[in-house]
């Protein structure tokens, strides 16, 4: 829904809202009239119902929202002796149109002392386990974010079975787009693996202040561009469905490329605008090696493997086997094989060729040799013509929309390209795009195959990993302690802040324990 679409919307349920509570705003004494004014009408109503006047902000807030509309339908009825459970279930199943009835039909007698406390164990229960999640959803939308670490594309630097928290205050909060949703969950409905939203209606994009902008090398979580999911069906022999764009799956790798930037790759290196990309001390990039045997010396790869912590598999490379194939390997890991009694040759695998698979697919790049190609800035124009068309033809089909918030008809015969109906030689772009890849190369499904993340997509910059599960260790051995409570970003090492916690919280504890002492006693 385009922004002018979601402003007939908000008119036509003001417009409801008056038909069907005019006469309960009479009944309390205040103006028949005020039931009709947008926003103050929700102020008035919390008046009424003897709520907090911030309550009208919760209203407003997507997804939120959803939640407090039921409890405002419940604590109006109430408001006006309507407590049954007949009366509580009409008016959530009718989606708050009971009070229509009550509106017209009912001798309305308003409760103006009404006591807004619990009655019950189980009102006091659901009571608190309502405001639980309206704040934890808050937090989940607004501020930070839980995320697992499920590939090893970042591996050195983020590890599977990471824990991290993603602030979403750094870039600025993205408001949902979508409308319509189960709060705390992302795609699907935990265990029953369906859809946890409604395609219909979407919220404009709206981004709330950063306190940054994206830079080059920083760890980014966003929303896979093109993904669709295959668990879902919508239609018999019709499998996955297209997302919404906060509703695609969460990803996370390294920004290499930020809007006006010129990107290339030669021999794995990123090169910016001609220059190597400086990446911080705590990147480190991996490739995939051959290691050449003598066949003579015993090497024990097990204790080397693990000491260098290899998580990649290896192999051997071909139908001889004087010849490892290490899928993951980090320069400062090549140079201590090169020292090892037995091994020969250690030599980094660079793709040679074209490769299949790689964006724009154009057959003409592959992995480690690529580019120059240009990441587009909001703002700036490029010239469009049949060969520069593969860059930005989904930036134009899929990721924006025309002046009439629809999507963009793009339409090529020959020589000849059409934008919604009119011949183009140019295209302008209506929002930034970045070049996210991971530090893993050669285990890394990223923009070298396909394309441009959109800056609606961002969702937000990992900053703290909160707990480090290794999935391959036996008891307390699975947590890596030496992770726990450490930064995602900052120079040098990371540094687990695990034992400041722990001294924090004993101090807390023995405060407390003798500030509740003190407090006895002068109570004695």
């Amino acid at each position: 829904m385009s922004i002018y679409q979601w402003f007939v919307f908000f008119l036509f349920v003001q417009i409801i809202h008056f038909l069907g509570t005019w006469k309960l705003y009479e009944a309390a004494g205040r103006k028949r009239w005020e039931a009709g004014i947008p926003v103050y009408n929700a102020i008035v109503l919390m008046k009424i119902i003897g709520r907090p006047t911030w309550w009208t902000l919760l209203l407003f807030i997507p997804i939120i929202n959803l939640i407090m509309f039921p409890v405002i339908w419940i604590e109006t009825l109430r408001s006006f002796g309507k407590k049954s459970s007949l009366d509580t279930f009409l008016g959530v199943i009718t989606c708050g149109l009971y009070i229509y009835y009550i509106n017209y039909t009912q001798k309305l007698e308003y409760v103006a002392d009404r006591s807004i406390h619990p009655q019950n164990k189980t009102a006091d229960t659901v009571s608190s386990l309502l405001f639980a999640i309206i704040v934890a959803t808050l937090v989940h939308t607004y501020f930070v974010q839980p995320y697992t670490i499920p590939t090893s594309s970042l591996e050195k630097s983020l590890l599977i079975g990471d824990f991290l928290f993603v602030s979403k205050v750094n870039y600025g909060a993205r408001v949902p787009m979508t409308a319509v949703a189960l709060p705390m969950v992302h795609d699907s409905i935990p265990v029953v693996k369906t859809k946890s939203y409604l395609n219909w209606p979407q919220i404009p994009y709206l981004r709330l202040p950063g306190i940054e902008d994206i830079k080059r090398t920083d760890i980014v979580v966003f929303n896979w561009p093109v993904d669709t999911v295959h668990y879902f069906f919508e239609a018999k022999g019709t499998p996955g469905v297209i997302k919404p764009i906060d509703k695609k799956s969460n990803y996370v790798k390294r920004c290499v490329g930020i809007p006006g930037d010129s990107l290339s790759i030669k021999d794995g290196i990123v090169y910016i605008d001609g220059k190597v990309l400086q990446l911080p001390e705590r990147a480190k990039p991996q490739f995939s090696y051959t290691v050449a045997l003598d066949g003579k010396t015993p090497i024990d790869f097990e204790y080397l493997l693990k000491d260098m912590d290899v998580t990649d598999g290896i192999g051997y490379k071909g139908a001889s086997k004087d010849t490892l194939l290490f899928r993951a390997l980090t320069a400062a890991g090549a140079a201590r094989l090169r020292n090892v009694p037995g091994i020969t040759a250690v030599t980094q695998e660079i793709s040679q060729g074209t490769e299949g698979g790689i964006f724009p697919h154009i057959n003409k790049w592959n992995r480690d040799n690529y580019g120059p190609i240009y990441i587009p800035q909001k703002g700036q124009t490029v010239a469009l013509t049949t060969e520069t068309l593969p860059f930005y033809k989904r930036i134009i089909t899929d990721y924006e929309l025309n002046d009439a918030g629809d999507k963009n008809d793009l339409k090529v015969t020959g020589n000849e390209i059409r934008l919604n109906g009119e011949i183009v030689k140019n295209y302008t772009f209506k929002q930034n795009y970045y070049w996210m890849m991971g530090d893993n190369r050669h285990n890394s499904e990223d923009s070298r195959y396909w394309g441009f993340v959109p800056e609606n997509h961002i969702v937000g910059k990992p900053v703290f990993i909160w707990l480090s599960w290794d999935t391959n260790g036996k008891g307390l051995n699975k947590i890596r302690w030496d992770r726990v409570f450490t930064t995602v970003s900052g120079e040098g090492q990371p540094q687990s802040y695990f034992k400041y916690f722990l001294i924090a919280l004993a101090v807390f504890f023995v405060g407390e324990y003798f500030w509740k002492k003190r407090k006895d006693k002068k109570t004695i």
